[in-house]
């Protein structure tokens, strides 16, 4: 069982007038690109970690379609929110129209064959920033994304996130020879410094990080990798090769 991880899908099956390409020409027909990649490398056995930002549906029904599209992609699909995902709003009504292959991460973990994921979707941690690793691009569409939330309020979202991060860790197995942790924001900067979340990684035994919510990554910079015995790998699709899922664990028997 090979594992793989890609995020921030965005797609708009249920939507339509909700293009990605205002975000550059990258983005033209992204999900038959990704389609086409995942169906390629992908083995039906696999696991396929999706942190975030899944769909641009406002309702459960408007994200109905786009859970069909990753059903009918190879692997097991293991979810969780990003904050694109308005759709996400109660647990019971999304675990009812979830296909048979896909599976959702909130408060809890997911277990098999000894790998065991938890996570959440994060916020941005005070004082981490990589404004100097992305290329902005004079798009509109780029320079108002939503509202602007206050610095306290901020705050306040990531110190609850931080306390779902921990409920999620606490339920990862303690006998797992794999341990993930999934999250939309990144859990620690380019500089590795040490965060509140990654010394929760250390602190329950993870081996693998995997993220995505940074988009626009300027050519040629590579970011993170190992430290701390845990590797941290940014997965939004358009910075990953041809927007292909990546491997993070190959041979988990």
């Amino acid at each position: 069982m090979k594992i793989w991880a890609i995020a921030d899908l965005h797609l708009s099956f249920g939507v339509p007038n909700k293009k990605m390409d205002v975000f550059g020409t990258q983005w033209i027909n992204h999900g038959d690109t990704i389609a086409k990649n995942w169906s390629q490398i992908v083995g039906q056995e696999d696991l396929v970690l999706i942190p975030g930002d899944i769909s641009w549906a406002l309702t459960i029904d408007e994200a109905r379609p786009d859970l069909e599209w990753i059903e009918k992609l190879p692997g097991t699909k293991i979810m969780i929110k990003g904050n694109h995902d308005l759709w996400w709003n109660s647990l019971s009504k999304v675990k009812k129209i979830l296909p048979p292959s896909c599976h959702v991460i909130q408060n809890n973990s997911w277990t098999k064959n000894g790998v065991s994921i938890a996570g959440t979707r994060l916020w941005d941690i005070p004082g981490l920033s990589f404004k100097e690793y992305i290329a902005i691009q004079d798009v509109a569409a780029l320079a108002k994304e939503g509202e602007r939330i206050e610095e306290e309020e901020t705050r306040k979202i990531y110190q609850r996130e931080l306390g779902r991060l921990e409920t999620s860790l606490k339920e990862l197995d303690p006998n797992a020879t794999t341990k993930i942790a999934m999250t939309h924001y990144p859990p620690i900067g380019p500089d590795f410094k040490e965060t509140e979340v990654s010394l929760l990684f250390e602190k329950y035994g993870v081996n693998i990080s995997v993220f995505g919510h940074l988009h626009n990554i300027k050519p040629n910079v590579e970011l993170f990798g190992t430290h701390h015995g845990i590797h941290y790998s940014l997965v939004a699709c358009d910075y990953l090769h041809r927007f292909s899922p990546l491997l993070v664990s190959e041979g988990v028997l």
